[in-house]
């Protein structure tokens, strides 16, 4: 029984809580970067801010999270319309 209370005491001393961002990550599972404005179709991150996201404070989610509608609008809006491709 001794055993068996030592390891339930280690098991719990090896227990580890994840620091997940206050603010989720825009991500939508569809991953393609359009080679013009280097934006993801899915979520409008540039890959910077894909590969960052994690490291970045709750302040630089919250700015790129409101610049995402424009972003994906415009986006849509490109591929719509290929002339206005630059």
């Amino acid at each position: 029984m001794r055993i068996f209370a030592t390891l339930i005491a280690a098991l719990t001393s090896m227990t580890v809580v994840a620091n997940v961002p206050a603010i989720a990550s825009p991500c939508n599972k569809v991953c393609a970067v359009d080679p013009d404005s280097g934006l993801c179709l899915g979520c409008g991150r540039n890959l910077e801010e894909i590969t960052s996201w994690i490291g970045l404070s709750d302040a630089e989610r919250s700015r790129i999270m409101a610049e995402l509608p424009q972003r994906l609008d415009s986006l849509r809006e490109r591929n719509a319309n290929p002339a206005k491709r630059a």
